[in-house]
């Protein structure tokens, strides 16, 4: 019965590209237009139809990471970017979307990220084991976003790219006093202290990035210019000439938006200059992936430009530069899932096949999201006086020639 019921669900969402699908009951059939992508995955059971027809938006995820969904040509990424071109409408049944709309409502009551649920959600992800990391990531354990200012670069030369044009826009002077909020593994706040002679101060919610942080700034020689501390960004106290926040507002929740850039407020200096890099998507979700909400990031939220702004406005904060990045990021997710494979069987040490299947799942969705979707990446500039920005944005290549000069005198730069 539910073979049947997936079959017409099928038929009506597959309109573009060709899917294979092998039945339950051994039936084989092809839903599409004949175009590229093409994929074939073969439905193990009649529960795992049952799962899918009633739950798509999740449950193709489940099922695929329990092995009852099986990939038989092409790869994975072939059977998502078919999904993706071809979009959700299509595949919704009565059920699915009574789901959609429980999930909407429960997703609009846990918006309210409070001190001790932000550690939790953190602690979700970020606090796994340091090795699995490694095995994905560039060197400096950057896990945001690179810039792959002409498309060739290696993964190392985009991120390092990255915080170099972080660091332009922050226009930096020796000795200033830089908070980052949101710091991962250091690296951000490492490279400001070593290459534009900041005294920085780093913080985090997962306890294992600041084991790791705390660790690279005492091996670097940089523990008094480079500090580390496990502290919600809105218990932080004191003035900072400049502040920083890459990839942590995706974690804010949207009822905390005018808080997150009222603390900004609080904490600039009248003459600083703060920068925030973030995900953006298009417009406004109601509710994120169920794969992604349950699995990977809970309760993370990706603003809008619509709802990040009005947030801004409540403030005396100034918007004095954006910049749109598009196609980075699916470039950065591509190198780093291929670096995941390539690694596998440490990964398998690590964790379970059950988890590789997942963790691939976030990495190709995510890139598919950056690539075919309408997710991209910003970046702000604030400030709370117009001359503490330059005229024009000239400023940033001049800022970034003079940092990558002092990357090659401490020989960081190839």
């Amino acid at each position: 019965m539910f073979e049947e019921r997936l079959r017409g669900m099928l038929k009506r969402g597959i309109r573009k590209g060709a899917l294979e699908v092998v039945f339950p009951s051994g039936r084989e059939e092809r839903f599409g237009d004949g175009s590229a992508p093409v994929a074939r995955v073969r439905v193990a059971s009649e529960a795992a139809a049952r799962a899918v027809w009633l739950d798509p938006s999740l449950q193709f995820a489940e099922q695929y990471m329990d092995g009852n969904l099986i990939v038989e040509r092409g790869e994975l990424y072939d059977f998502l970017a078919l999904a993706k071109k071809n979009g959700a409408r299509g595949f919704a049944s009565a059920p699915a979307a009574m789901r959609e709309a429980g999930r909407v409502l429960h997703r609009m009551l846990r918006r309210h990220v409070l001190p001790e649920r932000a550690k939790s959600n953190v602690a979700h992800h970020y606090d796994l084991d340091e090795r699995l990391f490694r095995l994905f990531l560039d060197a400096d354990l950057q896990y945001s976003c690179a810039y792959f200012e002409t498309g060739e670069e290696t993964l190392e030369e985009a991120q390092r790219k990255k915080k170099r044009h972080i660091a332009a826009k922050m226009h930096l002077k020796p000795g200033l006093r830089v908070l980052d909020i949101g710091c991962g593994w250091g690296g951000m706040g490492l490279y400001l202290a070593q290459n534009a002679g900041a005294e920085v101060l780093g913080v985090t919610l997962a306890e294992e990035q600041l084991r790791v942080a705390e660790e690279r700034a005492a091996a670097a020689g940089m523990a008094d210019r480079a500090k580390f501390r496990l502290q919600d960004y809105r218990q932080v106290q004191g003035t900072f000439d400049r502040i920083v926040s890459v990839g942590m507002f995706e974690h804010v929740g949207p009822h905390h938006f005018e808080e997150y850039f009222r603390q900004i407020e609080r904490l600039l200096a009248p003459d600083g200059v703060a920068v925030v890099h973030s995900i953006v998507r298009q417009k406004p979700n109601r509710a994120d992936p169920p794969f992604v909400e349950k699995y990977i990031f809970p309760n993370g939220h990706i603003p809008s430009l619509g709802e990040t702004f009005p947030a801004i406005e409540k403030t005396k904060l100034l918007v004095k530069d954006v910049e749109i990045l598009t196609m980075h990021y699916a470039d950065t997710l591509r190198d780093w899932r291929r670096r995941f494979h390539e690694n596998r069987a440490e990964v398998l040490k690590l964790y379970d096949e059950r988890f590789f299947r997942m963790w691939d799942l976030y990495l190709i969705t995510s890139e598919i999201s950056f690539r075919f979707g309408k997710l991209a990446n910003f970046q702000i500039i604030l400030t709370k006086r117009h001359d503490e920005a330059p005229r024009s944005r000239a400023f940033i290549p001049e800022a970034e020639a003079r940092l990558e000069a002092a990357e090659r005198a401490a020989g960081i730069a190839a």
